[in-house]
């Protein structure tokens, strides 16, 4: 027979990633926030709504809000504009008489707009939980010993960083100082086409599957052309004669959303729905790609359906959010408009930000608090913006 005798208490102290993933503490470095000082208004609160419309009256021209397209119905309702994360951040450049800056995103987005609006102006975040899990996948500290690994491998002053927007003001930063640019899902080709102007190789951060999606599809290479750095691997778990062959260093990292996306997800799909047009976000993985009908960015998305004929039929590879409003959008036009996944995949992150932090964040403003402001230091963004500013030379 088992005898059960009663232990002592065991004296366990929570780890500090334990605490940061409990939401009791904040790393200052990462893209991840925990703290939201004041009280939030009830997310059952009737009056949210009306509250937020009066907050917003208030502030008149002292307020701009910006909506991502991955965003909640509830809060893009009172979006000034919508878009991508840089079409945002050039929006909120373009209105220097708007005091906040409200971006209704996630942490590297406000950063670019800091970075490219003027320094009267304040960047401000609802939630500073919203932040990205691909941008956290690649931080200084993790891409400066990758480039020492290039500069022992002897190849990096043949070697250009290209960055995805959805990367930390830092890894913008690093960018612009060894002499790279920015990409977004929409002109990725043009900037790899521009770096390999410029050197015999690409490092391509954070994102793996835009950067080997578009080196293969785009420009014609092999996929053996490409390596996979992993930042948690001694020398990135290359030897440096795989690093001296490869012409794309992809950087491990990846888009939780698009991520999950499989290529039985689109088998299952053509089974269901005879017919339908497959379109994919090309952060999604290059088998998910190649077995798609159609290949674009977010805005590629919206324009191949606004161009659709009446009666066709899609199924969409991207966040949740865009895909349900594409659906009510197109309904009345005919247009059937499908999740490619039977697995529901919100960005949990983008999803932080709700009507409660957004009404928090405007009734503080109308009152005179500045909250949850977003700033990039300035030797951090004049790097990240000659980065940028190499992108905008892109013909």
């Amino acid at each position: 027979m088992r005898v059960v005798t009663t232990a002592q208490p065991l004296d366990v102290q929570p780890t500090p990633l334990a605490l940061l993933l409990l939401g009791r503490e904040a790393d200052p470095r990462s893209e991840r926030g925990v703290e939201c000082p004041g009280d939030l208004p009830s997310p059952s609160d009737p009056n949210l709504v009306a509250r937020a419309r009066a907050a917003k009256e208030k502030l008149g021209n002292k307020v701009f809000i910006l909506g991502h397209h991955y965003q909640r119905d509830e809060v893009i309702e009172f979006a000034d504009v919508t878009g991508d994360s840089f079409k945002l951040a050039k929006d909120a450049a373009a209105r220097p008489e708007a005091e906040y800056i409200v971006f209704c995103g996630v942490h590297f987005m406000a950063e670019s707009a800091d970075i490219l609006t003027s320094d009267d102006q304040k960047v401000v975040l609802p939630d500073l939980a919203a932040g990205c899990s691909m941008a956290d996948m690649a931080t200084a500290e993790q891409v400066a010993e990758c480039w020492d690994v290039l500069t022992e491998a002897g190849i990096a002053e043949a070697t250009v960083p290209v960055s995805y927007m959805n990367s930390s003001a830092d890894i913008k930063a690093f960018t612009g100082k060894y002499g790279g640019t920015i990409c977004t899902s929409s002109n990725a080709k043009k900037a790899l086409e521009w770096a390999f102007e410029q050197g015999e190789k690409v490092l391509f951060l954070p994102d793996q599957h835009l950067g080997r999606n578009t080196a293969v599809r785009d420009l014609g290479m092999d996929l053996d052309d490409c390596v996979l750095y992993n930042p948690h691997k001694p020398n990135g778990g290359l030897t440096a004669e795989q690093l001296r062959d490869a012409r794309m260093i992809l950087w491990r990292g990846h888009c939780s959303v698009h991520g999950r996306f499989s290529v039985d997800s689109v088998e299952d799909v053509r089974a269901r729905i005879p017919g339908v047009n497959v379109l994919v976000h090309p952060e999604c993985k290059h088998e998910v790609v190649a077995a798609a009908d159609h290949v674009g960015s977010t805005e590629y998305i919206i324009k191949a359906l606004e161009a659709a004929p009446a009666g066709s039929k899609w199924a969409i590879g991207t966040e949740l959010n865009l895909v349900r409003r594409l659906a009510n959008r197109f309904a009345d036009e005919d247009k059937e408009v499908v999740f490619l996944d039977k697995t529901v995949c919100f960005c949990s992150t983008m999803n932080r930000i709700d009507l409660p932090h957004l009404v928090w964040t405007l009734e503080s403003l109308a009152e005179g608090t500045l909250v949850n402001q977003i700033q990039v230091d300035k030797e951090t963004e004049s790097f990240a913006k000659l980065a940028l500013e190499r992108m905008l030379a892109l013909p």
